[in-house]
């Protein structure tokens, strides 16, 4: 049981990052009088973030799996 308290926090906060820079990418597409061009550029970036931060989760939940759960015992 211990190990999905260890889940919960991560996944909560990626989930929370994730809406926000996908609404944020949402509301760019939304404004006018931007160029395409410019539309794409300023979407990719929020989605880059995006998968930046699930990368780092599915590290995170690797790390709990092999039973690193305090990541500040390495220092």
């Amino acid at each position: 049981m211990k190990k999905k308290k260890g889940y919960l926090a991560p996944v909560l906060v990626v989930a929370f990052i994730v809406l926000y820079y996908i609404g944020i990418a949402v509301v760019f597409l939304l404004v006018p009088g931007i160029p395409g061009w410019a539309k794409v550029l300023l979407c990719l970036i929020p989605l880059a973030v995006c998968a930046l931060a699930i990368h780092v989760l599915v590290q995170r939940i690797r790390e709990i799996k092999n039973g690193e759960e305090d990541d500040l015992e390495q220092y």
